[in-house]
């Protein structure tokens, strides 16, 4: 049995396909197949450790990224597209996986493309409330659609059979917080509230500045946990020499380039609230159950991360802070608002949890392996 797996150009794309190869290497264990063989096809393999952990073997194949707006380099991608096509075509021919499994993503569309052509079954999922051009495009052909916001199936009309609201797989080693040892692991007063600041793992610029605008007055109160973001991470800490020069509380601020999964669940454990964008950390932060503050990327630049934020927000699990209409004033007082309320943190906590759907990976791999076995009956 041979499964492939796609999708790329953000962690938002991998670490969800991280999550459902985990759960299909335990389904195919308990299922006792033998001689399953998982592959990840995509640009790019992202992260080469996670690959190994869970026995992928990555195969390169080339993309390029559309622009839906005119540009000389849209000539080169078209080529480096059509390339990629052809490359996953005949390397998909000689795999010949019985099923595909998608994240989205344009790393992902050669690899559909070349499905398609192939007849191979595919799977895709969808994690934002508006689905993006590839999740579109390939749900004409797909066997099965999952998405993580119900509020995406209203983009996908005429397919309703093939949908199944499953959440969004989460990878198994940050789905459950460290509370004991992680004040003592990230040198932090177990006295004093915490805030997680969160801006991916290549950062935000613009929450990383509304932080930094307000810091000296956060640390009389709080300390606070900011995964700045490695490509950030020179400029911030130039600034922070100036911002926090003679602060007596500067050993209270906590930052960082990357949190890896340790830290990630350390932070999570001691965290009273979490600063973030409107990516797939959401999901991560519902299943922890922890108060938010979500700065969803201006819509003119992701449609997406908007309609994500808000829709988190109707189901009560978080405040929504639009990143156009932040002060210095407005955050810091939101932020007071949340931290000093325990009825509010209560509250936003248990909408959180509701929303969190804890099978997603679970679901998506019993459904890739009963069609991946299908071939053999």
């Amino acid at each position: 049995m041979r499964i492939l797996f796609t999708g790329g150009g953000t962690g938002g794309h991998f670490y969800p396909i991280i999550a459902v190869a985990e759960k299909t290497n335990e389904v195919v264990s308990n299922r006792k197949i033998l001689g399953a063989k998982l592959y990840f096809m995509s640009n790019a393999p992202y992260d080469k450790k996670a690959l190994a952990d869970n026995n992928i073997t990555y195969i390169y194949s080339p993309a390029g990224k559309l622009r839906i707006y005119f540009s000389i380099k849209t000539i080169l991608e078209v080529i480096k597209v059509g390339f990629g096509v052809i490359t996953a075509t005949i390397k998909l021919f000689f795999i010949y996986p019985d099923v595909i499994f998608s994240k989205g993503g344009y790393g992902s569309f050669p690899t559909l493309f070349a499905a398609r052509i192939l007849r191979i079954p595919v799977i895709i999922h969808e994690s934002d409330s508006f689905p993006g051009r590839v999740s579109l495009w390939s749900a004409k052909f797909a066997k099965k659609i999952a998405i993580s916001y119900q509020e995406a199936s209203t983009y996908l009309k005429g397919y309703e059979e093939k949908i199944a609201w499953t959440g969004q797989p989460i990878r198994k080693e940050i789905v459950h917080p460290i509370k004991e040892g992680a004040h003592e692991y990230l040198g932090l007063d177990k006295n004093l509230p915490t805030i997680l600041i969160l801006g991916g793992s290549l950062g935000a610029v613009a929450v990383n500045d509304a932080t930094l605008s307000i810091l000296p007055q956060l640390l009389e109160k709080y300390q606070v946990i900011h995964q700045i973001g490695k490509n950030n991470m020179e400029e911030v800490e130039t600034r922070l020499k100036v911002i926090l020069n003679e602060n007596p509380n500067k050993d209270r601020y906590k930052p960082v380039a990357f949190l890896n999964p340790l830290a990630m669940k350390m932070s999570a454990g001691v965290a009273d609230l979490i600063i973030s964008r409107a990516g797939s950390s959401i999901f991560e932060i519902a299943t922890w159950g922890i108060p938010s503050i979500i700065i969803p990327i201006p819509e003119e630049i992701s449609r997406d991360q908007k309609k994500n934020a808000f829709a988190y927000a109707r189901a009560g699990g978080c405040i929504v802070l639009e990143q156009n209409n932040i002060t210095p004033t407005v955050f810091l007082n939101t932020i007071e608002s949340i931290i000093d309320d325990e009825s509010k943190k209560k509250e936003l906590s248990g909408a959180a949890k509701r929303f969190a759907r804890g099978d997603a990976s679970q679901t998506i791999a019993e459904a890739i392996v009963d069609i991946a076995m299908s071939h053999y009956q």
